[in-house]
């Protein structure tokens, strides 16, 4: 008897299935992109802050004169240079904000006595690569330069993100290893987005939740321009294109089994591996792109305590 042909539906784990199923459609475009922007930033259940973590907003001048703002988060009672993590939201490359990195920042800082730094980096399609890496790589050049007053310890600073943060923060890690100029101690790359070339076969699958090929494909041309599609797309664009990864900072990689990133995200991990890096790779069979979105299921769940514990072993005194 043959089989159905795998989807993102028949792989999705039923825990994700009536949420998902109430969400808006991703349905991407230069028209509609306004408007999924203001969807993105309503997603999520309330946040309620720890009360014990202070955050505060810095301008940082950027390369080409533009202003970056990066938010610190300070745990209270915690003294001397700490360990940093520096995040990176997701959104496509098109969409989210730096607040949507309040949530999982307050909770490390205030559990992990770390200090946290989240970046606002300007959107595609009205700023396309470079000028999105070229703000975050602004803005850990500032808190390297500032460590002191900040209260981080220069050479604990590791970097975060998940989807196109997570892109974003690996491409970060190949920029900062070439430049040799701010040293990154460990990098987390959660459902990272590494491949414009979409020649994968989970990244070709009908049907995929929250993250669809068709939105995949605009967030990669929006964020490419004129270089989407040719060979003209270097691996600070995206990093799955890179041919040398030795020498990067140790590493984990989460992904969903259910999610067209799986299959280039494992590709990743597993050549970080074959480099020399460690690497901790996690599938999560049946979560869906952005698996935290159903935070009571059981792969968020999971998903969280292995990303927790791992940086906790980071960040270890």
């Amino acid at each position: 008897m043959s089989r159905a042909p795998h989807d993102g539906v028949t792989l999705l784990d039923p825990a994700y299935a009536t949420v998902l199923g109430e969400l808006p459609a991703f349905d991407l475009s230069d028209a509609t992109v306004g408007v999924m922007r203001q969807h993105i930033g309503a997603m999520g259940p309330p946040f309620t802050p720890s009360g014990r973590v202070r955050h505060a907003d810095h301008t940082v001048t950027g390369p080409d004169g533009h202003e970056v703002v990066v938010r610190v988060y300070t745990p209270d009672g915690v003294t001397g240079a700490r360990p940093c993590v520096y995040a990176i939201h997701g959104g496509g490359f098109v969409m989210g904000g730096y607040e949507m990195l309040d949530r999982l920042l307050d909770g490390w800082c205030a559990e992990l006595g770390i200090v946290g730094v989240s970046v606002e980096y300007r959107l595609a399609p009205e700023h396309p690569y470079p000028a999105p890496l070229d703000d975050c790589y602004a803005g850990l050049a500032w808190v390297h330069a500032n460590a002191a007053t900040l209260g981080v310890d220069p050479d604990r600073i590791g970097i975060q993100g998940t989807s196109a943060g997570g892109g974003l923060a690996a491409a970060l890690a190949l920029l900062a290893r070439d430049r040799g100029e701010v040293p990154i101690a460990f990098q987390v790359l959660e459902c990272p987005m590494l491949d414009d070339r979409l020649h994968t076969p989970s990244s070709n699958l009908e049907r995929l939740q929250v993250w669809s090929r068709e939105s995949n494909v605009y967030g990669w041309s929006a964020y490419l321009g004129s270089r989407y599609g040719t060979d003209d797309v270097p691996a600070t664009a995206a990093p799955a294109r890179a041919t040398d990864l030795a020498g990067l900072p140790p590493a984990i990689v989460c992904v969903g089994g259910a999610d067209g990133f799986r299959d280039e995200d494992i590709a990743y991990a597993t050549r970080l591996m074959q480099a020399g890096v460690p690497t901790e790779l996690h599938v999560y069979p049946g979560a869906p792109h952005g698996a935290h979105i159903v935070p009571d299921a059981a792969a968020a769940r999971q998903w969280v305590r292995d990303v927790e514990e791992w940086v906790a072993r980071q960040v270890a005194d």
